[in-house]
């Protein structure tokens, strides 16, 4: 069991398999890389199958996935939302397909869950994961993005279950 997390797109989507236990650790990761020749269509079934073989073969008991940066103005991004959104759905059906319970979160929550700092950069957040994890390399972007999830996820579960603690008279520490 573990978290499944997801940095979704419809060329390249970055996932990771963060595991339970006290420390945080990723037991795979990495970037699904498909042709940008393919007919979108294809490029989302491929993607939908590959995401139900990671489910199959890992058994998450939680996906987080990474939502779409809208921007606004001059700096707004439609067309990449969209194919974000598509990407998406082809996650939240495998998921659903499964009954994983699925957990979105925004990019700035992400990088103030990891970072301390809503305006991280990709190479600091990169660089913190990297350390966070223990790992050897710094992972390409896309997965680095996965492990921000997966990590921003894990922070958030476990915040969320202090908060719910209910501590009665007698019992402080």
């Amino acid at each position: 069991m573990g978290i499944l997390a997801i940095d979704p797109g419809t060329l390249k989507m970055g996932y990771a398999i963060i595991g339970d236990g006290p420390n945080p650790h990723a037991d795979d990761y990495g970037v699904i890389s498909l042709p940008s020749k393919m007919l979108l269509e294809e490029r989302l079934y491929q993607l939908h199958t590959h995401v139900l073989n990671i489910i199959a073969l890992f058994h998450p008991s939680a996906v987080a996935v990474e939502q779409p940066f809208l921007g606004r103005g001059e700096k707004s991004y439609p067309a990449s939302s969209l194919a974000i959104g598509q990407a998406q759905a082809v996650v939240f059906i495998g998921a659903a397909s499964q009954g994983i319970p699925i957990f979105k979160y925004a990019p700035a929550q992400v990088k103030s869950a990891v970072a301390d700092y809503g305006n991280a950069t990709k190479e600091q957040m990169r660089q913190i994961v990297a350390a966070t994890f223990e790992l050897n390399e710094i992972p390409e972007s896309d997965a680095a993005d996965a492990l921000a999830v997966g990590l921003c996820h894990r922070l958030r579960s476990q915040a969320d279950v202090a908060l719910g603690r209910v501590i009665l008279p007698g019992q402080e520490l």
